[in-house]
């Protein structure tokens, strides 16, 4: 009778427990979005350009293109001598895995306060990444973010 209740007590734990086992890693592509958000978020350079490969490639609004560390964090110290991030933010984001690539696309908010005084600049735009898995640890390897295009003019009345 002891075992019979041990094995029922056992049966249930492991049901109840079962959808932690089953539940699915977090995308590459998310684990490496969440620590881009905090490093912006903290105005952290060193921290942003450490979300990238070695080899990487970021086409940011506003900046030429940029490949590998160097060049990334030129593009960055850009951002970041101008003015202070107050807040970014992702939405409507998608992911797709596959043998140690990730990708992911969404929409952006960006928001940037002048350092050199005036309103703050909200820029919103989409995004488009792929992301390695490399050395253990998910890294960009393509990040391409565009500003939303300027709203189409009114139709001329008649």
């Amino acid at each position: 009778m002891k075992i019979g209740r041990w094995m029922w007590t056992f049966s249930l734990a492991a049901l109840l427990g079962a959808p932690a086992l089953f539940a699915a890693a977090p995308s590459g592509a998310s684990v490496v979005e969440g620590e881009w958000l905090r490093a912006m978020k903290a105005n952290d350079l060193e921290a942003i350009v450490a979300c990238y490969a070695p080899d990487a490639i970021l086409w940011a609004p506003g900046r030429a293109e940029a490949r590998g560390t160097n060049a990334i964090r030129e593009a960055y110290r850009g951002y970041l001598t101008e003015s202070v991030v107050k807040d970014v933010s992702l939405a409507h984001v998608d992911h797709r895995d596959a043998a140690g690539f990730s990708a992911g696309w969404g929409e952006f908010t960006l928001t940037l306060a002048p350092k050199a005084g005036g309103d703050p600049i909200v820029m919103r735009g989409r995004f488009t990444e792929v992301v390695e898995k490399l050395g253990g640890k998910w890294l960009y390897v393509a990040d391409h973010a565009s500003a939303d295009p300027a709203p189409a003019p009114a139709p001329a009345s008649k």
